[in-house]
């Protein structure tokens, strides 16, 4: 970080914090890189043992915090996240950082403050995933399809007012970049998510077995990639995840399927490390865990359009099929068998280098430097 910016006032304003999953892992860097930063969001509910990735810094919360049953059930008060963010009093600051799925682009600030937004992506269920939404919830219809699609309408209106917030957005990805360009007609800046890649060791004899992880939840189209393998017995899949469709998935699958509901951090590394290929069938704005699987020298399997076309490397580290159906899969399956047998895995592992978490924080103090220059001119 230049000289300069260790003398500024940085806030880093994050939806919530109640795991820490990929946009944490944001966050983590950017305290990496800004170690005098305070960190805001709407609600904390963090355990005391795992805090440390954020250096066991005190969070500021917004009132969504002390709301009854917010614990378990915060993004229930989704209508109130505008006011709750807008709630946040970052008078005392000279930079602000938000990290934003969702609401926390649209804080308030002063023009003399310059407000950067790590737009991990435009709200998903007010946005595009808005239909989806509606019918995975059942909410097409009655009073509480009717509230749903009424406060959805409201929150969308206030994103578009609360725009001009945002002083420069950095995109996590080409493809959040274009999602930007269209809902907010903004420009943006690509930086990838950081990736621990020293965490993953190249493992070269690969064991006889494909992988997939995820949640198990409808989007991450876990249960076409089961019956693709139902339909490939002499081919081993182990599963490594849980969520609401555990048990409608490991119903439907064949022997040759195995299940992973709960793994150790080192059996989760262990299990990527040495399988013959990551199977990834959903549409991702990112998608950590396909280059995760590429920096410990695993092959990619997965589905063409988000995140994955920038990841993975045709040919290189791994094959995209381009329809989330079960034929496709096995397409893309066999092709892997009779073209990727002789790929050699510490050359797709040093491929990886481009997601570390070094390259994050290089790429992150040049953009802020050069626009806090431009803020001053």
């Amino acid at each position: 970080m230049e000289e300069g910016l260790k003398q500024l006032k940085v806030a880093i304003v994050h939806e919530w914090f109640v795991n820490h999953a990929g946009s944490e892992k944001v966050v983590e860097e950017l305290l990496h890189v800004f170690p005098q930063a305070e960190l805001f969001s709407l609600v904390d509910f963090l355990s005391p043992s795992k805090r440390a990735y954020l250096g066991n810094r005190p969070v500021k919360t917004s009132f969504i915090q002390n709301l009854p049953f917010s614990r378990g059930h915060f993004r229930k008060y989704f209508p109130l996240f505008p006011l709750a963010v807008e709630s946040h009093d970052l008078r005392g600051f000279d930079l602000i950082i938000s990290s934003s799925h969702m609401v926390s682009k649209g804080l308030l600030c002063r023009q003399d403050q310059l407000h950067i937004s790590y737009c991990h992506s435009p709200c998903r269920f007010a946005w595009d995933l808005y239909h989806q939404y509606l019918e995975e919830a059942g909410l097409r219809s009655g009073i509480g399809g009717f509230l749903a699609q009424y406060f959805l309408h409201r929150l969308r209106s206030w994103d578009i007012i609360s725009l001009n917030r945002v002083g420069h957005f950095i995109a996590n990805s080409a493809f959040i970049g274009k999602r930007i360009s269209h809902v907010y007609r903004r420009e943006s800046e690509v930086v990838f998510p950081p990736v621990d890649t020293e965490r993953f060791k190249c493992v070269e004899d690969k064991k006889d077995y494909f992988f997939a992880a995820s949640r198990l939840v409808p989007y991450k189209k876990m249960d076409i990639i089961v019956e693709a393998f139902n339909r490939m017995p002499d081919k081993k899949l182990i599963v490594c995840g849980s969520g609401p469709d555990t048990g409608n998935i490991q119903a439907r699958a064949a022997s040759n399927v195995q299940f992973r509901k709960e793994s150790s951090d080192l059996e989760f590394v262990e299990l990527m490390a040495s399988a013959k290929a990551l199977v990834f069938a959903a549409e991702e704005d990112f998608g950590i865990t396909m280059a995760e699987a590429i920096s410990c020298g695993t092959p990619v399997i997965a589905f063409g359009k988000g995140g994955a076309a920038e990841i993975v490397e045709e040919g290189k580290s791994g094959f995209l099929f381009f329809e989330q159906t079960p034929d496709s899969i096995i397409k893309a399956v066999n092709r892997y068998e009779s073209e990727g047998l002789d790929w050699n895995a510490f050359q797709i592992s040093e491929s990886a280098k481009r997601f570390s978490r070094q390259r994050f924080r290089e790429e992150i103090s040049s953009i802020v430097s050069r626009k806090w220059k431009e803020s001053k001119r």
